[in-house]
């Protein structure tokens, strides 16, 4: 077992592995083999290397009762910024392990395979159709993935063109980090925009950059401040004006869901977040997916293979459905196809289950969560943007005459059983609090999470060491993360007089 250590107090010192072995005791029995046993070489054996011994129950048991350790979103609420950690419906689960899609390879032929190709096929027709694209790719890996796709297709764009002096990206300041590091990585020069005093695209800022240099803008909207941008059709003209493109950042599409369709406003292109918007759990970091759909005149740089209709069924007749190549494609993101199983059949099963009235409900309420969170924080948090907010909102984790930030806000929020929110992000807002409480999640939940926030406040003003000790409650302390982060150590969880080997 590798553990990655962290610096922190430990509540109650918790038995490994090696403390509960006892000689002799066997964990499985294997039957007798078949065929003639045959030595593993020496050089493979080590004879010294003390196994820990234990009975199947008791290692169960062991790994169940350190998971309970664990903040689970099937044990309670997650208020995340910008990622929708929403609740995962089992039956995703389900239908991901249904033996023809679980057990197919990407390399059988296309004759094999039909009803994998099907479900892929629809889903880029629905994505096309929320989204408001010509075409979709389902191939990028995660959300990054998808930015890094997009980005490519737009330089290629303009080089079919034989426009090849566009090398700059327009970012606002409110992006995700990812935006900039995607045009960074191949070669673009990032140009920052500021906000205005109301959180949308500062557009006297844009006017002055907007050049024949420009390759396009990426943008969040909602951007991470929860904030649809006001002047979203000019901030699109601006940029179309001066031959860019415009790149939308699908990240926070939840807030959308049959409201409004990005490729409709004047979007050329835009990935989505499987894994954020449509129920593909991305805990512990996977499985992602990122599709990117496109206007119609990107649709022949998408990534190869897509899957298309080779042959028209009829009435007694399903279509055959195999890979087409985009006329002038960007080439191949990823092995084989995407995130079949880990990501298209999960978001095919949330499309399908949800139907057009169901995905719009979604935005709605989660809309909604958003700005009852917001009315009941707004008197006791100060929140800089203040104004009917999307999905989410950011408010400051400080209070005028204590020393409580942000951070201790978090920690404390943990002795309460809530799982933090995002903390320190957008970096626009000073000690930021990213609320996100998503459509899942019912008024009780919603209140007692205000409720505990209100009082920590209070709490920050009167008894401020609460919060700098916080948690109390949890089976470890505060964990030193600057420090974790910085020095990192690997170990093994080995007897003491293991030594050195």
């Amino acid at each position: 077992m590798i553990e990655a250590t962290l610096t922190a107090t430990a509540k109650v010192v918790e038995p490994t592995i090696f403390d509960l072995s006892s000689p002799g005791r066997v964990g499985v029995s294997f039957p007798e083999p078949d065929v003639p046993r045959t030595e593993l070489p020496k050089s493979m054996l080590r004879a010294d290397l003390p196994l820990p011994e234990l009975a199947e129950v008791d290692v169960v048991r062991h790994y169940m009762h350190l998971s309970k350790f664990n903040y689970s979103v099937d044990g309670g609420y997650y208020p995340l910024g910008s990622c929708t950690m929403k609740y995962n419906p089992k039956i995703d689960e389900d239908t991901c392990r249904l033996p023809g899609f679980l057990h197919t390879h990407p390399l059988q032929p296309i004759e094999t395979v039909q009803g994998n190709l099907a479900l892929m096929y629809q889903l880029q027709e629905w994505l096309k159709e929320i989204s408001g694209f010509s075409a979709v790719t389902l191939q990028p890996a995660a959300g990054a993935h998808g930015e890094f796709t997009g980005v490519l297709i737009m330089r290629a764009y303009h080089k079919s063109r034989g426009d090849v002096k566009r090398t700059k990206m327009l970012i606002p300041d409110s992006a995700h980090g990812t935006n900039p590091a995607s045009s960074g990585m191949i070669g673009l020069q990032i140009v920052q925009i500021p906000s205005d005093a109301r959180g949308n695209v500062d557009l006297k800022a844009l006017k002055e950059h907007c050049d024949d240099t420009v390759v396009g803008m990426m943008l969040t909207n909602p951007n991470t401040l929860g904030l649809f941008d006001e002047n979203i059709e000019e901030v699109i003209k601006l940029v179309h004006d001066c031959g860019g493109l415009m790149y939308g950042d699908g990240a926070n599409l939840n807030a959308l869901l049959g409201i409004v369709k990005p490729g409709d406003i004047g979007f050329d292109v835009m990935h989505f977040n499987l894994h954020k918007t449509f129920a593909v759990p991305h805990g512990g970091g996977g499985p992602g997916s990122g599709p990117v759909g496109v206007a119609a005149h990107l649709a022949d740089f998408l990534p190869e293979p897509l899957v298309g209709i080779l042959e028209e069924g009829d009435d007694e007749t399903p279509p055959l459905f195999g890979f087409v190549k985009p006329a002038k494609s960007i080439g191949r993101m990823k092995a084989f196809h995407g995130h079949f199983g880990g990501g298209h059949v999960r978001a095919f099963t949330y499309i399908a289950m949800h139907g057009p009235d169901g995905l719009k409900d979604i935005s709605q309420y989660a809309v909604l969560n958003a700005n009852y969170l917001l009315a009941r924080l707004r008197n006791t948090y100060h929140v800089p943007f203040d104004r009917i907010c999307m999905h989410e909102f950011v408010a400051e984790g400080q209070f005028a005459g204590s020393d409580v930030r942000a951070l201790d806000i978090a920690k404390r929020l943990m002795d309460y059983n809530f799982h933090p929110p995002t903390n320190y992000f957008p970096l626009i807002v000073h000690e930021a609090l990213m609320i996100e409480p998503t459509e899942t999640e019912n008024k009780d939940t919603l209140d007692a999470f205000a409720d505990a926030l209100i009082k920590i406040a209070d709490e920050a003003k009167t008894k401020p060491e609460l919060l700098h000790n916080a948690p109390s409650t949890t089976q470890f302390g505060r964990m030193d993360e600057v420090k974790a982060a910085r020095d990192l150590v690997l170990c093994c969880w080995l007897p003491e007089d293991y030594g050195d080997q």
